[in-house]
């Protein structure tokens, strides 16, 4: 039982592919030897990445898998058997099909198999060995990668083509200190790679044994094999750089993950560009030197961004000088173009670009983006008169018509993930108010879970507009999301609604809503489908609700009634949450559950108002005096608001509900009590059902 190192020695993979190639790798060839009885399951396996190497070290893998014993069931006694107990030809056929012959009949054995008795043949399958094992692990692994882009290259042959992510160049296999003798992508396994380009002290590094990897790349390479090992080395440079300078460097894991994998050994360096460019906005600075050089800002305590920059080099110079001054050549141009798009669109007001967005294609079925922008001006400010009145409304409607004109400026072209941001810039440049170019930079929010809602009441209203537009549009054409596809984002696009609606408290009903979001379009443009956009926002928050911690027979209770205020479905919940502690709760929910059933299947027509001549037994009087008693006082708390105290109030009909079923036939003979019993049962359905469906929380 020794180490086991696989290495594939390629060249540059791409970056923002690396650490899934790499997990990949690993996990597939591991979990490989595991099933080949080759490694035990818990086995310690470390996986490698470098931007030029995949590798993977297991941890006691054995030479040769142990033997298994097999059982094969072969055929039924009487089949196999003649009357004198001997072989048949159907049974010799099939040990010739298993490669055994007559001689392994006395191995035979029987067992009694369902109802009839059976033979089996037992026998032992060799344990594979490493270098066969190996051989399919390793081919799985390559099969099974993540490649983003598959590569084509010839051998040195120039005849034999190869399919890979990036041209191999070397295979390291080694169990122990010894080769295992396999092969992969036209390369035969040895026990040599290659350190980093520039700052290796070898050009060859001999891998000793399978647990030296990592040390002797570090030692005789200059190389951090592990991806983990070199984003912490970057992680901990990068923070020590900026506190030299007094500030911190930008957070952006992603970006961290990427420069991890553009270098093998990193080496942090602190660079400066001319003060001028910070009358560009913030963000175009910070996404041009992030997208375009791979550079970190530095942001003072404010999170304001300063004219000091961290760059991650892949060599480490006596005189790191020629490298710092390249970079801040190199940046030079990028802010500068920068600040020619800021300057030349502050050229032209946002207003004056309007009338250009009925040339820009929204969707071939849904018109342009000059139509769009009329849509959603109409319900913003349908929205804003709703949540603020008039002078909101007007607020709104400026903001809706100026939301998507920067989409026509140099820099939301250059940069499309500034849309918004730059338009809430120019208003302000342009003279609007606060508030509308606060809406307008606010309006795409938000853009996806965790993201923060618009900061104004006049935010929210454009931002509503603007989603429920997308989605009566797309859904009215057809366009919804299927599995995990999710072209126009809609699911996103239906939380954000939700959360605006719950977290800034809107009282507003969902179906008028979406009836609004409808009648902005033109008739005959889309198809009437209101309530299937209804239940696929229902279907988003009853997710959304269950990731937050609440029970699935909670969730159900409450969305079932498909409340229009989603504002109130938190309260709702916690209501339910405490009337289910309630020891009346299981008996009510299974009555409320029965009761339901028996009015589903009740052929008679709706019955009337309770008739108390016809309420004969003692039991439902009693039933009758406790709900004129009990919903009148659940009513009273529903109505304010007060759901748990609705609920609580229901728990005082336990009894009269428990001996009403006990001693109360509902389908009488006589069909004018019937109907009068059904109409008690109507009745105390209404009066439990308000605030949820309490059957919902029935086992």
């Amino acid at each position: 039982m020794k180490s086991l190192l696989v290495e594939l020695f390629v060249e540059e993979l791409p970056p923002k592919a690396l650490k899934k190639l790499g997990e990949s790798f690993a996990a597939t060839l591991s979990e490989s030897l595991f099933a080949q009885g080759l490694a035990p399951v818990d086995a310690a396996v470390t996986a490698y990445a470098t931007p030029r190497r995949l590798a993977v070290q297991v941890a006691g893998v054995a030479a040769r898998a142990a033997d298994k014993a097999l059982r094969s069931k072969l055929m039924p006694v009487a089949v196999g058997l003649d009357a004198q107990g001997q072989p048949t030809p159907a049974l010799l056929k099939k040990l010739a099909a298993l490669g055994a012959d007559a001689s392994a009949l006395p191995r035979l054995t029987r067992a009694v198999d369902g109802k009839a008795e059976a033979l089996f043949l037992d026998s032992v399958a060799a344990g594979v060995t490493l270098a066969d094992g190996l051989q399919k692990a390793l081919a799985d692994a390559i099969a099974r990668l993540p490649i983003p882009k598959v590569m084509e290259y010839q051998l040195a042959d120039g005849w034999t083509s190869v399919h890979f992510v990036r041209p191999a160049h070397g295979l390291v296999a080694l169990h122990g200190a010894d080769i295992v003798p396999v092969t992969a992508l036209g390369l035969a396994a040895g026990r040599t790679t290659q350190g980093h380009r520039f700052e290796a002290r070898k050009a060859a590094i001999e891998i000793a044994d399978a647990t030296s990897y990592a040390a002797q790349l570090r030692d005789e390479g200059a190389v951090i094999a592990s991806s983990a090992e070199r984003r912490a080395e970057l992680l901990r440079q990068l923070q020590a750089a900026a506190a030299r300078e007094g500030l911190k460097p930008i957070d952006d894991e992603a970006l961290l993950d990427e420069v991890t994998a553009l270098v093998e050994r990193p080496n942090v360096l602190t660079c400066r560009f001319e003060t001028e460019f910070l009358a560009v906005p913030q963000e175009c600075l910070i996404l041009t030197m992030k997208a375009n050089q791979k550079y970190f800002p530095l942001l003072d305590a404010a999170g304001r961004l300063t004219d000091r920059f961290l760059v991650v080099s892949n060599i480490s110079p006596a005189d790191a000088s020629r490298v710092i001054e390249g970079n801040e050549r190199v940046v030079r141009p990028r802010l500068a173009d920068a600040k020619f798009f800021f300057d030349q669109d502050r050229k032209r007001s946002l207003e004056s670009r309007v009338p250009q967005l009925d040339k820009v294609v929204y969707h071939g079925k849904l018109g342009s983006q000059g139509e769009r922008v009329r849509r959603v001006r109409s319900l913003a400010s349908s929205i804003g008169e709703r949540i603020g009145g008039a002078v909101l409304a007007q607020q709104a409607d400026r903001a809706a018509l100026l939301a998507k004109a920067d989409l026509l400026t140099d820099m939301v072209g250059e940069f499309p993930e500034l849309q918004g941001i730059m338009g809430g810039y120019y208003a302000r440049h342009d003279g609007e108010t606060e508030a509308v170019a606060r809406a307008v930079e606010d309006h795409y929010k938000p853009r996806y879970a965790g993201d923060e809602l618009p900061r104004g009441a006049v935010g929210v209203a454009v931002a509503l507009a603007d989603k429920l537009e997308t989605l009566a549009g797309l859904f009215g054409i057809g366009q919804l999301p299927t599995g995990d596809k999710d072209p126009f984002a809609l699911r996103r696009h239906a939380l954000g609604v939700i959360r605006m609606l719950v977290e800034r408290g809107l009282p507003l009903d969902l179906d008028d809503l979406i009836a609004q979001a409808y009648a902005a379009f033109p008739d005959g443009m889309l198809a009437p489908n209101l309530a299937e956009l209804a239940t696929f926002i229902y279907e988003r928050q009853s997710g959304q609700l269950r990731e937050a911690g609440y029970g699935a027979a909670e969730v159900d209770a409450v969305l079932s009634q498909h409340p229009q205020r989603l504002a109130e479905v938190p309260r709702r919940l916690e209501a339910v949450r405490a009337f289910a502690a309630l020891p009346e709760a299981p008996a009510l929910a299974s009555a409320n559950k029965r009761v339901a059933n028996i009015l589903k299947k009740s052929d008679a027509a709706a019955p009337g108002a309770v008739d108390p001549v016809l309420l004969r037994e003692d039991a439902e009087q009693a039933l009758d005096r406790a709900l004129a008693d009990v919903a009148p006082r659940a009513d009273a708390a529903y109505e304010r608001g007060d759901y748990r105290a609705s609920l609580q109030a229901l728990a005082a009909l336990k009894a009269p509900v428990d001996a009403f079923f006990d001693t109360v036939m509902v389908n009488a003979d006589d069909a004018a009590l019937r109907r009068n019993r059904l109409a008690l049962l109507t009745r105390l359905h209404a009066a439990m059902n308000r605030v949820a469906d309490l059957s919902r929380l029935a086992n």
